[in-house]
């Protein structure tokens, strides 16, 4: 048994014992205890039902839109940052946020082992197998109620990609918001950005509505050395653009509209990302004029009735999705030689995909089993890559070398990126909780998928959740996961890493302990600790004969342990602490080597001040250390960084305004995030923001 499980074995086994008056108090006393001591705090993500965070059979987090309105974020990237065990690291390809839980998801082009959902409903993509990662340029804030976050395996309930976690983002209803609510904010790099939320009445109808709009020109820091920069020593030339900055930039348009009645409700939403600016390359080789634009729509229909009968709940949605990603990118610079000739305009690819998916599921909860809450789902997600093109002024040969042939032009009959594919998926999961004790609940569950193209995958989980005093709660925790390949990684025809349509999903078992302690009225802790082992990895293998590119494979496994601790202090009435430390180690057992890119020790901490009554402060450092290098790269260890912000707020109980002043990066500290192994693309790493202002104006018609 790991270290960090033996010591939470036994500071549970010793909190029990503590306090003996404290166990004398009648039911209703520890009740109205525990709501005091932390159980406002509630999560629907864990079952599919809303209830106590603290007694929840998953380790999780909340963020409320308080919480990002006092810390003065504007993207939803910032606020994930302060979820234990996850860090935001970004990628030289667009310089996408790259999501890495628990040491899972960093060092790929794309980011396909979290589960992103937007009320319940995944914004997966399908070439990529994740949320439109290649132009993911994060979601604005102003219009999310909540972020719930599981950390660790969800699949048992949600199916694929609730790998090493699942994020749900849960946006305002009507009765969140009073009136009509103007916004607007300016900041550095020419960052400005206005926006209108409604929530009312229209006719019969409950009505919420969001839009905004805005631009950035993005950080330019300074890469010294990038791919072409390589390419030039071997071949003579001095096309790199490095030294020279990375490119950032991009335009934004979000929009929601949420109609309810009765158990009707109605919600569609825009995410447009246009003008994206292609950050270190696409290629790892500075482009200054490359961009990419991306398009979400979705629109779901959801039915519920909580009385439909005695002890029975039943429910159903409807979801659809439209997502394109066009791209003309520049994926080496003018005057760039390689062995098969020279580009003198530079290397141009032009990859485009249109999406559309349809998802049903309906699920029946029944109450009527003495102690037993059970509950059934069932449904059918068809994911239909319908059109795709490609145009690019080169052909690849058998090795996935580019051959120069002039003009830009249509190549999508000729050599496509991938050809147009379908995928369906047939569902059902039951799930069962089971008070078995006055103080104990037993929630197992399993999941069985079905689908089109690789057959079946069954999960389950198990989850034991132990009052042990009214101020203390234990859980053990047991699940199994899986991602499925990606499009890409089943049926793209890129010599350079091809297709595998034989790919089997990739799998993880998790084991999980966990302790919440209310320590008094003012001070909550939590700790948890956490192994897992993941098997059949998809990676992109060197074809056996020399020379003809590489497959992707399932091969490798790789295998973590780690433990995250939180405190919230409620210090006096104006003023609140908290904290959270990850540390993880995660092992590639292929080389028996750190598998790298994520943070082996991560500290966050921020403290709320009520200044007076019309004034808030709110400090927040964050601590990223320890980032190994994977195996076969040589470069010294990717610095450490500590960075501070500030945010200064005004409340709206002084009128009608609010003011919101914020500071990133205050001490301007060097910033990197790792580049991919073995870092001769990009020698000396990713460079993020320096200092950076944001001023924010809100007002209430």
């Amino acid at each position: 048994m790991s270290f960090p499980f033996r010591l939470l074995l036994i500071l549970s086994s010793a909190l029990s014992l503590l306090g003996n008056t404290a166990l004398a108090a009648d039911a209703n006393e520890e009740d109205e205890l525990a709501l005091v001591y932390g159980d406002k705090s509630m999560i629907s993500i864990a079952t599919g039902k809303t209830q106590s965070l603290r007694r929840a059979p998953a380790v999780a987090s909340v963020i409320t839109a308080e919480d990002i309105r006092a810390q003065g974020f504007t993207d939803i990237d910032q606020v994930l940052e302060t979820i234990p065990g996850m860090h935001v690291s970004h990628a030289a390809i667009l310089y996408f946020p790259a999501y890495v839980m628990r040491g899972i998801g960093g060092g790929g082009v794309s980011n396909p082992h979290l589960l992103v959902l937007q009320n319940g409903i995944p914004m997966t993509t399908s070439y990529t197998g994740d949320k439109g990662q290649m132009l993911w340029r994060g979601i604005s804030v102003e219009n999310i109620s909540r972020i719930e976050v599981i950390r660790g395996p969800g699949s048992a309930l949600y199916g694929a990609d609730a790998f090493s976690g699942v994020i749900n983002i849960i946006t305002k209803t009507a009765d969140e918001i009073p009136g009509t609510f103007l916004g607007a904010g300016l900041g550095s790099f020419r960052t400005g950005d206005a926006w209108v939320l409604h929530g009312g009445h229209w006719g019969p109808f409950k009505l919420a509505a969001y839009l905004r709009t805005g631009t950035t020109d993005g950080q330019k820091e300074v890469l010294t050395a990038d791919a072409q920069s390589r390419n030039d020593k071997l071949f003579g030339t001095h096309a790199s653009l490095a030294p020279g900055s990375v490119h950032t930039g991009f335009d934004t348009v979000d929009g929601n509209l949420d109609l309810s009645t009765g158990n009707w409700r109605w919600r569609s939403s825009l995410l447009r990302r246009s003008e994206v600016q292609t950050g270190a390359g696409v290629s790892s080789a500075l482009d200054f004029g490359g961009g990419a634009t991306t398009e979400r729509v979705t629109s779901d229909l959801s039915w519920i009735d909580t009385t439909f009968a005695k002890d029975w709940i039943l429910g159903s949605t409807l979801n659809f999705l439209h997502y394109t990603e066009k791209s003309s990118l520049q994926l080496l610079p003018p005057g760039t030689r390689l062995p098969t000739g020279i580009f003198p305009d530079g290397m141009i690819g032009g990859p485009s995909r249109w999406e559309r998916q349809f998802r049903l599921s309906a699920f029946a909860s029944y109450s009527g089993w003495t102690d037993h809450q059970w509950r059934v789902g069932l449904g059918h997600d068809d994911v239909n890559l319908y059109r795709t093109q490609t145009i690019k002024n080169f052909l690849l040969s058998p090795a996935g070398v580019p051959i120069p042939t002039g003009p830009v032009m249509d190549y999508s009959q000729i050599q496509p990126h991938i050809l147009p594919t379908r995928r369906k998926n047939n569902y059902l999961y039951l799930q069962d909780e089971w008070n078995l004790a006055k103080d104990w609940t037993i929630t197992a569950g399993i999941r069985h998928d079905h689908y089109s193209d690789f057959s079946g995958t069954t999960n389950p989980r198990l989850a034991l959740v132990w009052d042990a005093r009214h101020d203390l709660t234990a859980k053990f925790l047991y699940g199994r996961a899986f991602r499925a390949p990606a499009f890409n990684e089943s049926y793209g025809l890129n010599p350079v890493a091809n297709g595998n349509p034989k790919l089997k999903p990739e799998r993880i078992a998790t084991t999980e302990l966990a302790l919440s302690w209310q320590a008094s009225q003012d001070i909550l802790l939590n700790l948890n600790a956490f192994r897992y082992n993941m098997q059949d990895i998809i990676r992109a293998v060197a074809n056996s004969m020399p020379g003809t590119g590489a497959t992707y494979f399932n091969t490798g496994n790789q295998n973590g342990r780690g433990l995250e601790a939180e405190l919230q202090w409620s210090v006096r009435k104006d003023l609140r602490v908290l904290a959270n430390y990850s540390y993880q180690r995660s092992v590639d057992e292929s080389t028996q080597a750190d598998a790298g890119y994520a943070p082996h020790h991560h500290l966050f901490a921020r403290v709320d001040w009520q200044i007076n009554p019309g004034w808030s402060l709110s400090p927040q450092v964050n601590r990223v250390a320890d980032r190994r290098r994977a195996a076969g790269d040589t470069r010294p260890a990717i610095a450490d960084y500590t960075s501070v912000d500030v945010s200064l707020r005004s409340q709206r109980e002084r009128g009608r305004w609010e003011w919101t002043a914020t500071v990133r990066n205050l001490f301007n500290a060097d910033i990197r995030e790792p580049s991919i192994a073995p870092g001769l693309a990009i020698p000396n790493d990713l460079p993020m923001a320096p200092r950076a202002i944001y001023l924010q104006v809100m007002y209430k018609m």
